[in-house]
């Protein structure tokens, strides 16, 4: 069959999924009441739910305040009981996969149960809804006529008690439809080495000449990989190495930071970026139109939200609220309550709506990975947008880069001291610093009212970082590849001395 005919029913098959999400747009809480009520009536014979009487719970307000709000630590205990091979514990459907989440440096590993439901109704079909929402936007796609480059995480499936743990893409990449397989490079064998280093020139012999069309990656890894294939081929830059190239869908880490070395590789101003927010616990959400920063709240895969306001979050005042009930603009921590069993579990993740109607929202940072040693408030989404405009006015580039406190000593005020490490260095750091300093005042009042006249906190500090830094601290805690991601943010100093021990 001629490739522009698979392209075209490939095409229209996946379109056909936009009367579906219409349908939420139009009834966004409605939809979630319902399968809210949904996973409660399916979960009544489960150990939790029995524990905590689910077949007395007939509405939001009396769900909200049997259950308690859990972190992965509360909830441990009953996912290690399934993970021996208990079932009907969290979930009512049999459940033998586990991701295992990346997690930060040195934190310990996390396995997010992932029941049949979660992969076919969430994961599955977030990344179908992800093609479907770009095609319908871009009629005049071609992309199937290539391949996807999918550059997952580093880790093999691994056998425990007849249950499966690994990274979630390999669990992904472990199950996926066959037709997937085909439209996609390179191969599962090649996608789910573990050894992040060898798995490079795999994936460049095996993508270098085939007719590739999208990527799909976390930012900063996938730069990693794109930069080599530029190197082993000798070209200038990717649309020289595949002419059809249309679209990079990315996740994992903010993309504001890489924006310009992409826009240099790939000199296209018709290429499109299109964002998605996803996790080992969920899909969430899509970037749903062209050229546009917002994603879209799938509200339809199994998955209920709630939101706590960063304002009391951790305080005894802090609550929870309902999707029904959220504000424009403000910082709210995610709370998920799943088809693979996890009930009103906080993810880490903070998020902030850019609209609602439809409920469309910008990932802000982590609930674990701010800086709020002085009431500055700082976010990651703050310090991601200084750095991109830092490197913007002063003609730099960056690799990666993490923030920690100086605390406040004596007579001592305090600042924020950093560790970047930069591709192309600024000729002058002092003029890198100012504008870093600055936009970060624009970006944030609290940061600004604490810089006022150096009154709370002193002028930034800045550590260049030596080449390779990030790279050999990931190596060293074996976290190379992937899934992987630099903590940005802390309000301890402990990834910042570890780092300057390293860089000495």
């Amino acid at each position: 069959m001629p490739l522009s005919i698979i392209n075209s029913i490939a095409s229209w098959f996946l379109k056909q999924r936009i009367h579906q999400i219409e349908l939420f747009l139009k009834y966004p809480n409605e939809v979630q009441e319902e399968l809210l009520m949904n996973l409660i009536r399916s979960s009544e014979q489960t150990v939790f739910g029995k524990q905590y009487d689910y077949l007395s719970i007939k509405s939001y307000q009396t769900f909200t305040e049997r259950i308690p709000i859990s972190t992965y630590e509360d909830l441990e205990p009953l996912i290690e009981r399934t993970r021996k091979g208990e079932q009907n514990v969290l979930w009512e459907t049999p459940i033998k996969w586990f991701a295992k989440s990346s997690g930060t440096t040195n934190a310990k590993s996390k396995f997010i149960p992932v029941s049949n439901e979660a992969l076919e109704d969430c994961h599955y079909k977030g990344s179908k809804d992800l093609l479907c929402l770009y095609l319908n936007n871009n009629e005049e796609s071609e992309m199937f006529v290539g391949k996807s480059l999918r550059l997952g995480g580093s880790s093999q499936i691994y056998e425990n008690n007849n249950t499966f743990f690994g990274d979630l893409s390999a669990i992904l990449i472990e199950n996926m439809p066959i037709w997937a397989e085909f439209s996609s490079t390179p191969s599962s064998k090649v996608s789910l080495m573990s050894e992040w280093e060898t798995k490079i020139g795999a994936i460049i012999n095996e993508t270098k000449n085939e007719n590739v069309t999208s990527f799909a990656g976390v930012p900063s890894w996938m730069l990693v990989l794109l930069n080599k294939i530029l190197e082993e081929t000798g070209k200038t830059n990717l649309m020289e190495v595949w002419p059809n190239l249309e679209v990079y869908f990315h996740g994992g880490v903010s993309f504001d930071p890489y924006r310009e070395q992409y826009h240099k590789i790939l000199p296209h101003n018709q290429f499109k970026y299109y964002e998605i927010y996803n996790a080992s616990e969920g899909f969430f959400a899509i970037q749903d139109l062209n050229n546009s920063s917002d994603l879209l709240l799938m509200l339809d895969y199994g998955i209920f939200y709630e939101f706590i306001p960063m304002d009391t979050f951790g305080t005894p005042d802090q609550k929870a609220v309902r999707l029904a009930d959220v504000q424009l603009f403000k910082n709210y921590a995610m709370v998920i309550t799943t088809n693979g069993g996890l009930w009103r579990y906080l993810i880490g993740d903070t998020v902030r709506f850019t609209s609602l109607n439809p409920y469309r929202i910008r990932i802000t940072g982590r609930t674990k990975h701010h800086i709020n040693v002085f009431g500055e408030e700082l976010m990651v989404e703050n310090t991601d947008q200084a750095i991109a405009k830092a490197c913007q006015i002063t003609e730099t580039e960056v690799v990666d880069y993490t923030v920690a406190p100086i605390f406040m000593k004596d007579k001592e005020k305090g600042g924020h001291e950093w560790m970047i490490e930069f591709k192309k260095k600024p000729k002058d750091i002092g003029a890198f610093q100012k504008a870093l300093d600055e936009t970060l005042q624009s970006l944030n009042s609290d940061y600004e009212a604490k810089r006022y006249n150096n009154m709370t906190l002193n002028p930034l500090v800045i550590n260049v970082a030596r080449e390779r830094l990030f790279y050999d601290w990931l190596k060293e805690s074996d976290k190379l590849g992937g899934q992987h991601k630099i903590p940005r943010l802390s309000n301890k100093r402990d990834y910042l001395e570890q780092l300057k021990k390293m860089q000495n």
